[in-house]
């Protein structure tokens, strides 16, 4: 596992230093924001574009690189994304920064969603443990870049310079990777109406924790400003939270392990829910006990994606996990665009307050909602729930590091299956690792044939919901 690691270090560093330069911008526009008299609302509209940007993204972005191959792409996105981060320095208006923060969702996910896909094809062995490093990575890379609001503050130019210095210096130890490009990409859709058929909890887990993470990343610097904490302090609050996501999410999920997941999601949200109560009474916790609220926090509110993941893996056969869980990472980046929007309301009518409270009011959604689907949804039998796996959202590319898309590979080779659903297979588009099979994957043209020697078949997990 060790080699493995040491094979995509360089990778990793790079994709640590973008998200520290991510970190650092997304508290960077909520501090200044703050300080030019930017009304609550209109910061969340501000935050809400980056999601828009980053649901555009996964769209667009695997086609062009298709057309210009994996290095243009690269290249063109990061010269735009390092301009745009130091475009809102130089100029402060909120509707340039509306359309700069769109173009950063797209570019950003593109970025990574490149270096995912290199990191995807130099792992070959190890895959959830990769996987996993990497998650932590990501988190604990986007949590230390909040610090650097100390070197010059948000008022300065110099700030979003910095963040420029960051999207340009990740470049480097990525340009420099000896790694062959991978091959274009391919995608594979299963449609979001079908998901939620087959697996409505994760559907739901999806979206409303889209909202509450968006709003996060979105607006605890905010609020962290508007409860009266310097920016040193505002940037440790926004730390703790993500750290907290870090520290507490795998614990979290291993307890729903062999439990019906659903039952957990209502503890988890119900835990969280009483932690944003808290925070809205912010003046009964001075000092360092605001930060210590604030982990918790995060820790209860990152798992909820993880584990509607997990969730929605145990009600799909294997051959839809992939498309499955790339279907849950648009649903939650569309709930990213309402968070930040929604909250910024919240916060102009409320006060700080709203900032928890917004949060409070998604966490009881999610509890009534899954209360009703398990009224009327039978419980994941036992021996069809799979192992949780850390995770939070990522670009599709990404997703083919999830030790559970290996399991799908796995399942292939397993012969056929008596997995028996009334929906209709995923749709594939073609992908050049069968350019010598031909017929649908895990078709066989002829009944009476033998199947090919590697046929991609449902793992035989029941369609029960």
């Amino acid at each position: 596992m060790l080699s493995m690691v040491v094979s995509v270090q360089s990778l990793l560093a790079g994709m640590g230093v973008l998200l520290a330069g991510s970190g650092l911008l997304a508290t960077l526009l909520g501090l200044r924001a703050a300080e030019e008299g930017f009304s609550d609302g209109t910061i969340g509209l501000i935050m809400s574009a980056f999601y828009v940007g980053y649901v555009l993204g996964t769209i667009t972005i695997p086609a062009i690189i298709r057309r210009v191959g994996h290095i243009r792409t690269f290249a063109a996105l990061a010269a735009v994304s390092s301009a745009a981060a130091v475009i809102h320095g130089l100029w402060v208006d909120p509707w340039v920064w509306m359309g700069l923060r769109l173009i950063n969702g797209v570019t950003l996910l593109g970025l990574y969603m490149v270096i995912e896909s290199w990191i995807n094809e130099k792992v070959t062995s190890h895959r959830g443990q990769v996987f996993g490093i990497y998650m932590m990575v990501s988190l604990f890379a986007y949590g230390a870049g909040q610090f650097l609001i100390g070197l010059y503050g948000p008022m300065d130019v110099s700030t979003f310079a910095i963040v420029g210095l960051l999207f340009s210096l990740g470049l480097v130890p990525i340009a420099l990777t000896r790694v062959s490009q991978p091959p274009p990409m391919e995608t594979a859709r299963l449609p979001l109406l079908e998901l939620f058929r087959l697996a409505p909890t994760g559907v739901i887990g999806a979206a409303l924790s889209g909202t509450i993470t968006g709003t996060i990343y979105g607006m605890a610097a905010v609020y962290a400003s508007r409860v009266g904490l310097p920016d040193t302090q505002v940037a440790t609050f926004v730390a703790a939270i993500i750290v907290g996501g870090g520290l507490l999410q795998w614990p979290i999920g291993r307890l729903s392990d062999g439990r019906d997941r659903r039952y957990v999601l209502i503890v988890i949200s119900a835990i969280g829910g009483a932690f944003s109560v808290l925070l809205a009474l912010q003046d009964w916790f001075p000092g360092w006990s605001l930060f210590a609220l604030a982990l918790v926090f995060g820790g209860f509110s990152f798992s909820l994606y993880a584990i509607s993941v997990a969730q929605t893996n145990d009600r799909l056969s294997s051959d839809q996990v992939l498309e499955g869980t790339r279907g849950l990472l648009m649903v939650n980046g569309a709930g990213s665009v309402v968070g930040p929007m929604v909250s910024g309301v919240a916060m102009g009518w409320f006060g700080a307050a709203g900032f928890p409270l917004f949060v409070l009011a998604a966490l009881v959604a999610m509890i009534a909602l899954i209360f009703w689907r398990i009224l009327i949804d039978e419980p994941v039998p036992d021996d069809e729930r799979g192992d949780y796996v850390f995770t939070h959202r990522t670009s599709a590319a990404g997703l083919e590091l999830d030790p559970r898309a290996d399991e799908e590979d796995e399942a292939a080779h397993s012969g056929p299956s008596e997995h028996v659903s009334g929906a209709e297979p995923p749709i594939y588009e073609p992908d050049p690792a069968w350019e010598d099979y031909e017929g649908p994957p895990g078709a066989i043209d002829d009944p009476d044939e033998e199947p090919a020697d590697n046929p991609r078949t449902p793992s035989g997990r029941s369609d029960a919901r």
